[in-house]
């Protein structure tokens, strides 16, 4: 058995005893160190992800040890067939088999223990920490997006002039990548006071409030992905830019199709990564190309229904919050 968080209904979390997971062919069960809370498990926490159905272990984002090993990992949490067109090409984050922890029938990373596919685990040196490890997985969202919009944008990155909107975790990921590759004028429009405190401690870009940003941006990241959000990054988009679009808040409204149309504005639909993009963004921390990472917050895992209810309540300055497995049998 081990111990685990346990989403049970809408803003309902317990901890449980639960079984633990089977090891399969070419599988490894993964001793869990560090889980963050992502933006879809308080989507999942809030009832409104219907691929998320109560009762379920969420979480995805994890970093551990494998069990009966000194080997540290961080966890790629997508599963693909590795045999479909979109693998071959290596674009394996489009697979049609596609499936991520978190959704059944996989149970998530909110526990002691996550059995994992061996080609899912990326080793990690032991001067990177299981919190710093365990952001492999939502900087490689933003790591993804940048270099897809990279391709698509109509002059170098260190001569553009970049906005993301949304001082999350994405958000943020998004903007150490577009530094890490070589932007210089970025900017984060984050609207929460107590979050955007903590931005202004972070390196390499600008943190503005809502209506702080003046003028357009040759590259638009909206890391929300709500109607209101898509119609911001619509009217502030240059002409012939930009908008990588990774938020996933709701689906539809906000883009002014005319404008983009006349203004010739690519629009670009990203999602997660591909696994290239997970081990270069891994091995970017590990070589402190995406900063210190010291803007996490921890708590423990028996501590995560207050975690979510503090983030749904907007009392969470930090743009990420890490669980903390206990540790004892």
């Amino acid at each position: 058995m081990m111990r685990a968080l346990v989403y049970t209904g809408v803003e309902t979390l317990e901890m449980r005893d639960m079984p633990r997971p089977l090891v399969g062919p070419d599988q490894s069960l993964v001793r869990v160190y560090a889980s963050g809370l992502c933006g879809s498990d308080m989507h999942a926490y809030l009832g409104h992800d219907d691929r998320r159905p109560a009762p379920l272990i969420l979480g995805h984002e994890a970093a551990g040890v494998v069990d009966g090993t000194s080997r540290r990992v961080t966890i790629n949490p997508l599963v693909t067939c590795g045999t479909c067109d979109a693998c071959k090409r290596g674009r394996d984050n489009l697979c049609p088999d596609r499936m991520i922890i978190s959704m059944p029938p996989r149970e998530g990373a909110f526990a002691q223990f996550i059995v994992m596919a061996d080609a899912n685990l990326v080793t990690v040196p032991e001067h990177i920490s299981f919190e710093k490890a365990a952001l492999a997985e939502p900087l490689a969202c933003g790591w993804h997006a940048v270099r897809l919009a990279e391709e698509a944008v109509d002059r170098p990155l260190d001569q553009a002039r970049c906005l993301v909107i949304g001082g999350g975790a994405i958000g943020v990921g998004a903007a150490l990548a577009l530094r890490a590759f070589g932007a210089v004028d970025i900017t984060v429009i984050e609207p929460n006071d107590m979050r955007r405190a903590m931005l202004d401690s972070i390196d390499g870009f600008v943190a503005v409030g809502a209506g702080g940003f003046d003028g357009q941006a040759h590259l638009v990241v909206d890391a929300v992905g709500y109607a209101s959000t898509r119609a911001d990054a619509t009217e502030m988009t240059h002409p012939g830019g930009v908008i990588a679009h990774i938020g996933l808040g709701e689906g539809t409204g906000g883009l002014d199709i005319r404008r983009m149309t006349l203004q010739e504005i690519t629009f670009i639909g990203t999602y997660t990564y591909t696994m290239a993009d997970f081990r270069e963004t891994a091995q970017a921390i590990f070589d402190g190309q995406l900063g210190a990472l010291d803007w996490v917050e921890t708590r423990p895992l028996h501590a995560g229904a207050a975690a979510f209810s503090d983030l749904r309540a907007g009392r969470v300055a930090s743009p990420k919050i890490i669980l903390i497995p206990d540790q004892e049998e």
